[in-house]
């Protein structure tokens, strides 16, 4: 393909994937296909001989696309949000085409500089402490990571350091090996199963503070696991809080969990996957109330700020936190700047090496929206799980189990597990509209999750609707089963 059959293909492509979003709504939200299906379709191997762009892109609709479970439909209420906007989506063709892999500055200047600026822009949009911005000559900053588990995952491994250097300048005697062998991380039990991945891979304990009525961790339980486990002879190092949960989007109490953690010398990491984008709607603040105590905090503009998959925006008050725990500078890696203090060197804030141009995606979608444009998109998701909410409250045979704060309902019918189960697989089976459940405490639930850039009320209304004809069929069935 030379440059002449790129524009021609270019402009085909773009012309597919618009066709597809503009349509998306006439498709299937769930595919019918089983496991395997795919394979029997295509070859064994890869041809020997080029083949044409044509047949390949027919072969998208016909053997890629009955596999696409449609995250953009309207009719797809799953999980959460994954963002999609269309200066997102050209952004990402520029960061392609540019190609860049921008582990140091001098690797692409313009890479890491947006980037820093980019995360200084969000963090202002949402009100976040100054000290978690890089600015002119801050202590801390921002950082794009691919997922909100990576970011946990970072910020673990950066208190694993620091915790044992503090421990070993207290005690030179106690090696590397005994110190992490009595580090504990603590998290909410309701928090992300991500948080306990991330625990295996950092080699230490991890445990779940129990959540109160409202399923939020509080200070009086954080401080009841701490003293049990300090007069163990362990070593608390970490705290994960989440604002936001993935089961029902409750909210940590960080205003009672800082000051422990802060007292303690335990990094309080905050999580704030999903909610954290509501955060540029002032009304929405008063969720991220006590960040100021934390040492990290993190969510996903890919969720719910239309900023495409993948963007994970971290922020640290202290950027040696990360430097001191992840610096490596083989020969190859080394340029003239580094020793400046001037610039920034964002392989020494991740896991991996390389890293492409993301923060073009927030400069296009910044600009392009504004955050008047952002706050709009928020505030009519957060009214559409509203109005979802207050169909369910008319019904007398439904309930609803978690308050509603932002865009998840988390809603039943009252009645047993097994008969919500039921329900719940009549609606996937169906595939007009997809879910996926939960459990709090005992109960199983079903999640409604407002996602698609492009809902609106009919959705809503159409959405319930299915919903009660196929609750009616099975409460019939139940019913002359009795």
């Amino acid at each position: 393909m030379d440059v002449s059959e790129f524009r021609k293909r270019g402009k085909e492509m773009v012309d597919y994937v618009a066709d597809y979003l503009e349509k998306i709504e006439t498709r299937q939200v769930y595919p019918d296909v089983e496991p395997g299906y795919l394979r029997p379709l295509i070859p064994d191997s890869a041809p020997e001989e080029p083949e044409r762009f044509e047949d390949i892109l027919k072969d998208v609709e016909k053997i890629i696309m009955p596999g696409v479970t449609h995250w953009h439909s309207p009719y797809f209420f799953a999980y959460f949000p994954t963002a999609s906007s269309f200066p997102a989506l050209l952004a990402d063709l520029l960061s392609g085409g540019i190609g860049c892999i921008g582990f140091s500055w001098a690797s692409s200047p313009a890479c890491t500089e947006l980037e820093t600026v980019m995360l200084d822009w969000l963090g202002k949009m949402i009100n976040l402490p100054p000290q978690f911005l890089a600015g002119k000559d801050g202590e801390g900053g921002g950082v794009i990571q691919g997922t909100a588990s990576e970011a946990t995952l970072v910020a673990m491994l950066a208190a694993r350091t620091k915790a044992i250097q503090r421990v070993q300048s207290e005690n030179r005697t106690l090696t590397q090996g005994d110190i992490i062998g009595r580090l504990v991380a603590y998290t909410s039990d309701q928090a992300h199963c991500s948080v306990e991945k991330d625990g295996l891979i950092a080699g230490v304990k991890i445990k779940h503070v129990p959540t109160d009525e409202k399923f939020a961790v509080r200070g009086s339980a954080l401080r009841k696991v701490l003293d049990e486990d300090k007069a163990a002879g362990l070593i608390p190092f970490f705290f994960c809080a989440t604002l936001g949960t993935t089961t029902c989007c409750s909210f940590d109490k960080l205003q009672e969990l800082g000051p422990i953690c802060n007292k303690e010398n335990i990094w309080m990491h905050v999580d704030a996957a999903y909610a954290g984008s509501s955060f540029v709607c002032p009304e929405f603040r008063y969720l991220l109330s006590g960040i100021e105590s934390a040492d990290s905090f993190n969510f996903n503009p890919h969720k719910w700020l239309l900023v495409n998959f993948d963007c994970s925006a971290m922020w640290v008050k202290k950027r040696s936190d990360l430097t001191c725990a992840f610096k490596m500078d083989a020969v190859y890696l080394k340029h003239d700047h580094q020793e400046s203090g001037l610039i920034t060197d964002y392989r020494h804030w991740q896991i991996p090496l390389g890293r492409r141009f993301r923060s073009l995606k927030m400069w296009f979608v910044f600009r392009m929206y504004g955050v008047k444009g952002l706050q709009e998109y928020i505030r009519k998701h957060v009214k559409l799980a509203h109005e979802f909410e207050d169909l369910v409250l008319q019904d007398d045979r439904f309930e609803i189990c978690a308050d509603v704060i932002l865009g998840l309902v988390c809603f039943r019918l009252k009645g047993t597990n097994e008969l919500n189960e039921a329900l719940l697989k009549s609606i996937n089976d169906a595939k007009k509209i997809h879910l996926v459940p939960c459990q709090l405490r005992e109960k199983f639930l079903l999640r409604f999750a407002i996602c698609a850039r492009t809902v609106e009320s009919a959705h809503i209304q159409f959405a319930w609707e299915h919903i009660t004809e196929l609750a009616n069929k099975l409460l019939k069935v139940q019913g002359q089963q009795q």
